[in-house]
């Protein structure tokens, strides 16, 4: 009688670490507009396709609620570091990264910068402009010319899904993947943040709060990514052109580093696909359909 009256007045409720896996899902079936009608297989698969690891520097375009750059932070582990650019003067919502619970180490390397800042590193080293929104740009030999940001040999991963299961996707797998080693100096990690214990009005120590993020870049840094490139680019704009956005980010990419771009529709890919194709900015390009479907095991 007590165990039946508990079950029905005093339910039990068991609380779990949040995880990409989770959050994804429950703003699929409460908001799914919010994260552009984003499966979680499908999330899992621009992770996979993009090359997210350890040590890697990841260009992100979020417009879906900062539900990628958290999902790459977290994969990241406190490694490596994590820019989202955003188009315009004002930056895109990533409200989503407060669900994850991310510890101070790894919010302090999640970064916010404006595409024209990430574009002027390029356009100060010679670079051709990123900015005119054309793909059509000059092919060159990456033996003879190792410091243009511009490359006719970068292999690139695409990926889009739609929220009824017709999911449509752009992927290709990476081909001699080089990632630059991680800078080591002390000056370039100033987005470390080592809090001390906060005492509360009884005295008690409480946990200090957590720093916000999405803060801007140091000079530092900025220098070492135009130095080096960005080892992966995730985008997940479906409001916007992908095949401007595109056009723009290519440059700030290192060499052969792997691309992955989420759409909702397909049409918008195989246009960017058939653009890139006829510029030859990439290899390897391909579509591909993310299919889920949910099995009962007894």
């Amino acid at each position: 009688y007590k165990l039946k009256k508990q079950k029905k007045y005093a339910p039990k409720v068991l609380l779990r670490r949040p995880s990409s896996r989770s959050i994804c899902e429950t703003y699929f079936k409460k908001y799914p507009a919010r994260i552009g009608f984003m499966r979680v297989d499908a999330l899992s698969l621009l992770l996979s396709m993009a090359n997210v690891g350890a040590y890697s520097d990841v260009l992100a375009v979020d417009m879906v609620g900062g539900l990628v750059v958290g999902s790459v932070a977290e994969r990241l582990g406190g490694t490596g570091y994590v820019c989202s650019t955003y188009l315009g003067s004002a930056p895109s919502s990533i409200d989503i990264i407060r669900m994850y619970n991310l510890s101070s180490d790894m919010t302090s390397r999640i970064f916010q910068a404006p595409l024209g800042d990430l574009c002027s590193l390029q356009s100060a080293g010679d670079a051709p402009s990123v900015l005119s929104g054309s793909i059509q740009r000059d092919l060159v030999e990456p033996a003879a010319v190792p410091d243009e940001s511009l490359q006719s040999s970068l292999a690139k991963p695409i990926n889009t899904e739609v929220s009824d299961g017709n999911a449509q996707s752009m992927t290709v797998q990476p081909i001699n993947m080089e990632v630059p080693e991680p800078a080591t100096d002390d000056h370039l990690n100033q987005g470390d943040i080592s809090m001390s214990d906060c005492k509360g009005s009884n005295g008690n120590s409480i946990a200090p709060k957590a720093p916000r993020a999405g803060k801007a870049p140091s000079p530092e840094r900025m220098k070492y990514w135009g130095e080096h490139g960005f080892s992966s680019l995730i985008v997940a704009a479906p409001d916007h052109e992908v095949e401007s956005v595109v056009a723009d980010l290519l440059p700030l990419l290192s060499y052969s580093a792997p691309f992955a771009i989420y759409h909702q529709y397909l049409q918008p890919l195989a246009t960017c696909m058939h653009s890139l194709q006829a510029s030859k900015m990439a290899i390897g390009l391909q579509i591909t359909e993310p299919w889920l479907r949910e099995y009962q095991v007894s």
